[in-house]
């Protein structure tokens, strides 16, 4: 009999669960799996930050789902909202369609949570979606641009001054964004630094509270370094246009407060008629099932399960609960379907990082290792690449790394932009003409037996290894006194080779390796068994020393053929055919693989038109809208 499941939400937990149930029922034909959601992408919420904080575009944190699935055939993608859910029916009512189901995972998500404080929703901002990223980005820019028109000195001050409610991981990473970025802003803007000012309020005496105190402090000490202000033991009881009204009593005039003071569940989620605990989250058992609904389960943000193993608290809203409670109710999925044993929900959570600007990082890791600066930024990148590796979405591996080392601007990255890609390649067309004419050059001689060589395309076996150099010998007599003349010889010219990265007049050059190491001779000796193979390979490789040649002049795949290069400079030196002097190949090949073939070369139309028809190929045709039928 055929089962439907339909998973509600692409976040973290709805991906996870998904995915899971895909890989489970691969070749089952009976069971039909659909992901639905309002959006066609994923946004990597993590990440939000620095989307507002300017360091990063917005498509670089939303990724396509149909990318993401790209080896989940079986499941099946929707782009819609969901209104409603009839649990006789069993049917999920969206906008635009109805979706039957017998077994329903909901993993909306959460959002914003006001508390009910005025005027947030109509003067602040949030940060708890890909719209109100974008959203507070375009009016701090909006904001700079008043002020650079501002002749009063307050009224310009307020525009300048930008206040963050809650020091919680969000908050304390949208105000390292904001530190990163005002410098840029003060000069894109002709605007004076000084005029600026960044604060966080927060009702706790304490700033990022799931971590220890050694985390806090840093932090501390790192914003406050940075002219950060820190309004701690303070709450806000309201916020207007142009000021937010503290607790105290004080009074702070601005134009942008930005509200990451708290979250609740997806208020959508509120009419789905299901028990509500705190902050509007839906309640779960163990198994992650929906109290009170058959076959029907909760993940993400949205459950609210207290977690026996973690003192009876509810699972956090994090990352790393997302996934495990989408793993859980997955699995539960699966032993409802095949009979199996349920699975009781157990957290784990490996540590805790916060990003404070693209350059500094506290983390907390294992509950046991404090790690902050560079290790704990290499750190937090290193688990978002984890994140795209574990749903096997190979594409935004390269798509992060990308847009976090080699796209970005103005220095914003651990390296400060060391590894951005945004340079001029005007200057690499020199070498890579160069480097293109000495390999032409080489691969001619070879092919003509220019300048006293041999040629490669004859008759004669070049290569120098001995098992084909025996096979030369007329004799086993003449084979002997050719191989000890030929020893002699070699050991004459060890004696005058000298090491030298440069050839110096009246010095030998030294070469990598005198002789072959066994383990790559034994390679080569199957490759190159006899004669007849050795004569096809040595003219098979000066074709291909004159087409590296021709592709490096002409600027057509020069990533491709730099890299080559480096795998053959890499096979003559353990052959024994290659020099010191000449080990400048590998960082030239390096160097060019900069992306030198766009600059003067057929690259610059090549590549984009391959890039295109590979990506259409492999992934197809990225759509706003996703239905179910692909």
């Amino acid at each position: 009999m055929t089962k439907d499941i339909v998973v509600v939400g692409a976040g973290y937990a709805g991906i996870s669960a998904a995915q899971t149930l895909a890989k489970k029922f691969k070749k089952d034909q009976d069971i039909n799996i659909t992901l639905i959601d309002k959006n066609s992408f994923h946004t990597y919420m993590t990440e939000l930050h620095e989307v507002a904080g300017g360091r990063v575009e917005s498509n670089a944190i939303k990724y396509d789902l149909q990318r993401i699935f790209k080896k989940y055939p079986k499941v099946k993608l929707v782009t819609d909202k969901v209104v409603s859910i009839d649990y006789d029916k069993k049917e999920v009512v969206a906008e635009h369609q109805t979706l039957s189901f017998d077994y329903l995972l909901l993993a909306m998500g959460g959002e914003a949570n006001d508390f009910g404080t005025p005027g947030v929703k109509e003067n602040g901002f949030t940060l708890w979606s890909i719209k109100a990223a974008e959203r507070l980005h375009d009016h701090i820019l909006e904001s700079c641009q008043k002020a650079m028109d501002e002749h009063d000195t307050a009224k310009r001050r307020a525009l300048l001054t930008f206040t963050v409610i809650g020091a919680g991981f969000t908050g304390i990473e949208m105000i390292g964004e904001l530190v990163d970025w005002i410098p840029v802003l003060a000069k894109e803007f002709k605007l004076d630094e000084d005029e600026f000012s960044l604060k966080v309020v927060e009702a706790m005496p304490t700033i990022l509270n799931m971590v220890t105190e050694k985390e806090q402090i840093k932090t501390r000490k790192y914003l406050e370094k940075k002219g950060v202000e820190l309004i701690l033991s303070d709450g806000v009881t309201s916020v207007d246009k142009d000021a937010l009204n503290l607790s105290s009593g004080r009074v702070i005039p601005t134009y942008t407060s930005i509200w990451i003071a708290g979250v609740k569940a997806n208020t959508d989620a509120a009419d789905f008629e299901i028990e509500q605990a705190r902050a509007g989250r839906l309640v779960a058992n163990e198994y992650m099932e929906a109290k009170g609904k058959e076959n029907v389960y909760v993940a993400g943000d949205l459950v609210y399960y207290e977690d026996p193993n973690k003192g009876g608290r509810p699972t956090p809203q994090i990352v790393q609960a997302a996934e495990q409670t989408g793993h859980t109710a997955a699995h539960n999925i699966i032993a409802a379907i095949t009979g199996g044993e349920k699975h009781a929900f157990k957290g784990k959570y490996d540590g805790f990082m916060v990003s404070i600007g693209s350059k500094y990082t506290v983390a907390y890791v294992y509950d046991k290792f404090h790690v902050s600066g560079f290790v704990a930024s290499a750190m937090k990148h290193f688990s978002n690449l984890l994140y795209f590796f574990g749903i096997r979405s190979f594409y935004n591996i390269g798509a992060y790394l990308r847009h976090e080392f080699f796209d970005i601007k103005h220095k914003r990255n651990m390296f400060g932009g060391m590894t951005s890609s945004k340079g001029n390649n005007l200057w690499m067309v020199v070498l890579r003409v160069y480097f293109g004419s000495m390999w032409l050059f080489e691969g001619i001689k070879k092919a003509f037996g220019l300048f006293g060589t041999d040629s490669w395309l004859g008759d004669k076996v070049v290569f120098p290894f001995p098992w084909l150099q025996a096979a030369e010998a007329t004799s086993g007599a003449s084979e002997a006194a050719s191989e000890t003349a030929g020893a002699a010889e070699g050991a004459a010219q060890a004696a005058h080779q000298v090491f030298s990265l440069n050839y110096t007049y009246g010095e030998e050059p030294m070469q990598v390796l005198k002789e072959m190491p066994d383990w790559f001779a034994s390679i080569m000796k199957f490759m190159m068994s006899n004669q007849e193979v050795a004569l096809f390979m040595q003219k098979m490789m000066t074709f291909m020393e004159i087409a590296i040649g021709l592709a490096l002049i002409a600027g057509l795949f020069v990533w491709l053929v730099s890299a080559l290069t480096v795998a053959l400079v890499a096979m003559f030196s353990l052959s024994g055919m290659f020099f010191w002097v000449n080990m400048w190949f590998v960082p030239a090949a390096i160097a060019l693989m900069s992306g030198a073939g766009r600059a003067f070369g057929l690259d610059y139309w090549v590549m984009p038109w391959v890039g295109k028809k590979l990506d259409r190929w492999i992934y197809g045709k990225p759509r706003h809208i996703y239905g179910l039928k692909k």
